[in-house]
C-alpha cells in the first residue's frame, strides 16, 4: 500500500492506481469526459486536472500513477481555474442546441458545464461544422457536438473487437468516423450511445421520443439470451420506451447487446389482446368466458395421455411451475416438455447443464475449448467476456470448426466426434495444452446436445474433466452454454418427458399422437398440423398463434413479475414494467383461471403462495436425482455442426420489432456487399 495526501488528508492506496482513483477511493469527485474504468487510458479530455505538489503544471489525474508520497489537491484556485479554461474550449465548437438534444438531462457536458462554464467566450471564431456519419440503424450522429473524447473508439476496438471507429485528421479537422461510412459489425454497437459524453451519439430508435425526466424507470432483467443481462426498462405511460444496462460485474458489466436494447419496440407490434378462436381459417374475437368453455369442454372430452404441452423460450418460472401443476395435478397428463428440439439434457445434477465456471470466471481462464457453439451469436455478453480473457491473459481459445468470425482469434480442429473423442482418450496433440492449463473451460453449445452420441460424450468429457482435476472445489471446467432465458429453469423445475435424456414427445408430435395440445409462448415447434386441437397462451402473433385453434392473450416479459434463472444457475427477478395490452392477462392467471373452472379449485390462491411452493419446490429438487440415466457404451462418428442462429429474428419479440429487422436487412446488405461481419 502507498501513503499519499488527498486534500491534507493521509489515505492508503494500492500500487498501481491512478491519481484519479486514488481521489474516488478518498471520497473527492473528479471531473472528466475521456477516462472510463473499463477502457483503456486516454488523457485527452483535460477535464480531470489537479493539482500535485512539486509540478509546476496542472497533472491530468487519469493518466498519473500514484506514488509514495503524493500531496494532491482538488479544490484550489488553479485547479479551478485550469477546468474552467479545459471547459471554455470544449465549448468553444459547441452547437447550444441542448433544446433539441437528446442526450438533455443525462449529459456530462450539460453537467459539467453548470459548474465550470461561464457565460460568455473569448472565442470570437466560427463555429466549425462535422458532417454526420452514418453508423447503421441504431446510432444517431451529431458529429458537431463531438469533444474528441475518443470513448467510442476505444470501446470499439478495445471491449466489441471491430476496429471500424476512428480518428480521421488532425487538430481542428479532426472527426471520429467509420473509416468505410457503413455500419458498425458488432452486436454490442450500441453501448457507444451509453458511453459518449455529449450528444454526438445518441439512439435513433429513440430519436425525440421522450425526456429523461419523463420515463418511469424499473430495474428488471433481460430475456432475449440465457445470459440474464440487467437492464433498466424505461416506460412512458404503458409503452416501453427503452432499455439501458445497469451496472452488475458478475454478469454484464455495464453493457448490454443491441438485440437487448433494441428488441423493446417489438413489444408494440404484432400483439394478442384478446381472446380468438379460428373459424373456418380466419380468427374471430371472443370473449374470455367462451375461450374458457370451449377449452374446458375439450380437456374434459380428451384422455389425459392425448394431451401435450409446451412452454417457451421466454417463459418465467412461476408461469412453468404453474403449468407443470396443472399438467400433474388438474389434467394428470405427464405430455409436458420445455424442449422444442430433440436435445439431449441430464438433470440428474445441475452442473450437468449450468455454465459451471460462472461469467466473471472466465476472465480466469487460461484455455477455451469451444464445442457446437458460436458464443458471439448464442451469448454476446459472455462472448464479450471471452474477448476480455484474450486480451487479459493471452487465452488460447480453440474451437471444433470454424463458427466464424468471433472478434478474437482462435485455432481450429476437425469437428468431428473422432477427434473429440481422442483428445478424451489423451491421444491428441491438444491435450497436452489442456493438461498443462489451470483453469480450462470445455464450452459446449446447444448444437452438440443435438448428436446421437452427445450422452456418450458428455458422460466421457465429465470423466476426463474429473480424472484430470479440472472438476474440484475451486474450479469446475465443464460449461454448458444453453440459449434461452428459460431453459435452466425448466430443467430446475423438472418439465420434461425423458427418455434417458431424450425428448420423448416430440416424435410422438410429429407423428400426430395427440389430440390437444397446449402451447404456452412456445413458437419454435416444427410440426404438421393434422388434427390436433391447438390452444395458444402468448403474447404475440407468431408462429405458435398462427397454427393455433384458440388464442388466448397472455403478457410480455415487461408486463408481469417473474423469476428467470440465468445459464449460470443465478435465479434473478423480471419486474413489472409496464401492462399488457386490451384483455390480455399475466400466464399464470390464465392456468389458474382454467384449473378452476376444471376441479372448482385454484391450483393457488394468489401469486405469493406459486412462488412459495416453487421456491421449495427448487429446494428440495435441485440435487434431487429425477430419473436414472443409461449411457451408451459406444458411439457413431458425426460431424458437430454449429446451427445457424438468426440473431436478430430468435425470438417473438425480436421478430415483432421494425429495429431488429433494420438491423437484419443491414447484415444481409453487409454480406450481399461482400464484407465480413
Amino acid at each position: 500500500m502507498l501513503k499519499i495526501k488527498v486534500n491534507d488528508v493521509d489515505i492508503d492506496v494500492e500500487e498501481g492506481l491512478t491519481v484519479l482513483q486514488a481521489c474516488e477511493q478518498a471520497g473527492v469527485e473528479i471531473p472528466r469526459f475521456c477516462y472510463h474504468e473499463k477502457l483503456s487510458i486516454a488523457g485527452n479530455c483535460r477535464m480531470c486536472l489537479v493539482e500535485m505538489e512539486k509540478s509546476p503544471k496542472p497533472i491530468a489525474s487519469c493518466a498519473m500513477p500514484v506514488a509514495e508520497g503524493m500531496n494532491i489537491k482538488t479544490n484550489t484556485s488553479k485547479v479551478e481555474k485550469a477546468r474552467k479554461g479545459v471547459m471554455e474550449f470544449l465549448l468553444a465548437n459547441h452547437p447550444l442546441d441542448c433544446p433539441v438534444c437528446d442526450q438533455g438531462g443525462e449529459c456530462d457536458l450539460q453537467d459539467q458545464s453548470m459548474y465550470y462554464g461561464i457565460d460568455k467566450s473569448r472565442f470570437k471564431e466560427n463555429k466549425r461544422f462535422v458532417p454526420e456519419k452514418y453508423m447503421g440503424p441504431l446510432i444517431k450522429t451529431q458529429m458537431t457536438r463531438c469533444i474528441h473524447c475518443t470513448r467510442c473508439i476505444r470501446f470499439a476496438t478495445e471491449v466489441a473487437g471491430v476496429s471500424e471507429l476512428g480518428a480521421i485528421g488532425r487538430g481542428e479537422d479532426m472527426q471520429i468516423t467509420t473509416y468505410l461510412e457503413k455500419s458498425m459489425q458488432s452486436e454490442m454497437s450500441a453501448n457507444v450511445i451509453d458511453l459518449c459524453p455529449v450528444g454526438a451519439l445518441t439512439s435513433k430508435p429513440y430519436v425525440f421520443e421522450a425526456r429523461p425526466w419523463e420515463l418511469k424507470k424499473t430495474e428488471t432483467i433481460d430475456v432475449m439470451d440465457a445470459v440474464g443481462s440487467n437492464i433498466r426498462v424505461d416506460t412512458f405511460g404503458w409503452e416501453v420506451k427503452r432499455v439501458l444496462p445497469r451496472i452488475n460485474e458478475e454478469i454484464n458489466e455495464e453493457w448490454i447487446s443491441d438485440k437487448t436494447r433494441y428488441a423493446c419496440d417489438g413489444l408494440k407490434f404484432q400483439r394478442i389482446d384478446n381472446p380468438y378462436l379460428k373459424e373456418n381459417g380466419k380468427f374471430k374475437k371472443i370473449n374470455w368466458n367462451k375461450a374458457y368453455k370451449i377449452i374446458v369442454d375439450k380437456i374434459k372430452n380428451t384422455l389425459p395421455d392425448k394431451i401435450a404441452g409446451f412452454t417457451g423460450d421466454l417463459t418465467n418460472m412461476e408461469t412453468m411451475y404453474i403449468v407443470k401443476e396443472f399438467f400433474e395435478k388438474t389434467i394428470k397428463s405427464k405430455n409436458l416438455e420445455t424442449r422444442s428440439e430433440d436435445t439431449y439434457v441430464n438433470i440428474n445434477n445441475r452442473e450437468n447443464y449450468l455454465f459451471n465456471s460462472k461469467i466473471n470466471g472466465i476472465e480466469n481462464s487460461d484455455l477455451i475449448f469451444l464445442i457446437g457453439s458460436n458464443p458471439r451469436f448464442e451469448a454476446t455478453i459472455l462472448n464479450s467476456r471471452i474477448r476480455k480473457s484474450f486480451l487479459k491473459n493471452n487465452t488460447k481459445i480453440i474451437s471444433m470448426g470454424d463458427v466464424g468470425n468471433l472478434n478474437y482469434p482462435y485455432d481450429i480442429i476437425k469437428n468431428d466426434l473422432n477427434t473429440l473423442d481422442e483428445l478424451l482418450n489423451e491421444k491428441s496433440s491438444i491435450f497436452d495444452i489442456f493438461k498443462n492449463s489451470k483453469f480450462p473451460i470445455f464450452l459446449i453449445g446447444q448444437s452438440f446436445f443435438k448428436l446421437k452420441s452427445a450422452d456418450f460424450f458428455l458422460n466421457k468429457i465429465k470423466k476426463f474433466l474429473k480424472k484430470n482435476d479440472k472438476i474440484n472445489d475451486k474450479w469446475n471446467a465443464l460449461n454448458i452454454l444453453s440459449n434461452n432465458a428459460s431453459t435452466v429453469g425448466g430443467y430446475d423445475l423438472g418439465i420434461m418427458n425423458s427418455d434417458n435424456g431424450r425428448n420423448l414427445i416430440l416424435e410422438k408430435l410429429k407423428n400426430n399422437y395427440f389430440n390437444l395440445i397446449i402451447l404456452v409462448g412456445q413458437d419454435n415447434l416444427d410440426f404438421k398440423k393434422k388434427n390436433e386441437f391447438i390452444i395458444y397462451i402468448g403474447s404475440h402473433g407468431d408462429k405458435g398463434a398462427n397454427c393455433a385453434d384458440i388464442v388466448l392473450p397472455g403478457s410480455a416479459y415487461t408486463e408481469q413479475d417473474g423469476y428467470f434463472t440465468n445459464l449460470e444457475g443465478k435465479i434473478q427477478k423480471s419486474f413489472k414494467a409496464s401492462y399488457p395490452p386490451g384483455d390480455a392477462k399475466e400466464d399464470w392467471l390464465i392456468i389458474n383461471e382454467l384449473s378452476e373452472l376444471l376441479k372448482r379449485k385454484k391450483l393457488f390462491e394468489d401469486k405469493d403462495k406459486l412462488v412459495g411452493s416453487m421456491i421449495n419446490y427448487l429446494k428440495i429438487n435441485q440435487k434431487k436425482n429425477n430419473f436414472e440415466q443409461v449411457f451408451n457404451e459406444n458411439f457413431t462418428n458425426e460431424k458437430i455442426v454449429v446451427d445457424p442462429l438468426d440473431y436478430y429474428y430468435s425470438n417473438v419479440i425480436s421478430r415483432a420489432s421494425k429495429t431488429m429487422n433494420e438491423c437484419r436487412n443491414e447484415k444481409i446488405k453487409t454480406k450481399s456487399n461482400g464484407t465480413t461481419g
